[in-house]
């Protein structure tokens, strides 16, 4: 069987492709560092963060910012249409030091992006998203919400404040 030379070229050059596509999927799954969000968090009773009782939470405080022993832990809440803290409050937390937010919702599917930087997780009722992030650099960080809430959804933004150490005041431990 005769093989005309330019769908021999053709062959080769799809081959080509297919291998390069393959490969900027692996490097994109391994090379730069991206981690799915997982449930470690846990999950919380929606009906207790709608009622803002805390302390019957077993893996969730107050909304707010808590300086640790291991970094930083903020705690957010995210429901129709607004980040607490974040929407009337800006979140403030240090440069070059770890933070982990914990974020959940009490209502319905949210999401939490900060723009400028590779945060991206989905907030579902009931789990507790948490995730880890240093910030090399002071800065400010826009809130987003990624996941369609409802009618007033596009208003539903907030403020991250990356400050120098020294001018960092956590909250309780």
């Amino acid at each position: 069987m005769h093989v005309h030379r330019f769908e021999r070229l053709w062959f080769a050059a799809s081959l080509v492709l297919i291998v390069a596509f393959l490969g900027t999927i692996v490097y994109g799954a391994v090379g730069p560092g991206v981690a799915m969000v997982d449930d470690s968090g846990g999950t919380v009773e929606p009906s207790v963060i709608a009622n803002g009782d805390y302390e019957a939470a077993d893996n969730f405080r107050e909304p707010g910012v808590y300086d640790t022993e291991s970094g930083v832990d903020v705690y957010v809440v995210a429901r129709q249409y607004l980040f607490q803290p974040g929407t009337t409050e800006p979140i403030r937390v240090p440069a070059g030091e770890p933070v982990t937010f914990h974020v959940t919702s009490p209502d319905v599917t949210h999401g939490f992006n900060l723009a400028g930087t590779n945060v991206n997780s989905m907030v579902i009722p009931g789990q507790v998203a948490e995730f880890t992030v240093t910030f090399e650099e002071t800065d400010e960080h826009g809130i987003v919400c990624h996941e369609y809430c409802g009618s007033g959804h596009h208003t539903m933004e907030g403020k991250v404040v990356v400050v120098e150490q020294s001018q960092f005041e956590g909250g309780e431990n």
